[in-house]
């Protein structure tokens, strides 16, 4: 599944993209986090398939793998 995402230095200075598109995977991710739900994206982006959103999860989801998570303390007010 993890082919549906590309990178291509010419297309959104190398973001990885949905395989065909303009649409970063971090556009997807920040759809699904601020409560659009699967349906309303495809709803929206009717070239996208459900596997395309999968896709960007899996790749989000490698990324951070072995990464060093470094805890946030909270900005003074």
């Amino acid at each position: 599944m993890i082919d549906r995402i590309t990178v291509n230095p010419a297309i959104l200075g190398g973001k990885p993209i949905v395989k065909g598109t303009r649409i970063s995977v971090e556009f997807i991710l920040e759809l699904l986090a601020s409560g659009v739900t699967e349906d309303e994206i495809l709803r929206d982006y009717t070239h996208l398939k459900k596997e395309d959103i999968h896709a960007c999860l899996e790749y989000a989801a490698r990324a951070l793998k072995n990464e060093i998570i470094v805890e946030l303390e909270p900005a003074a007010a």
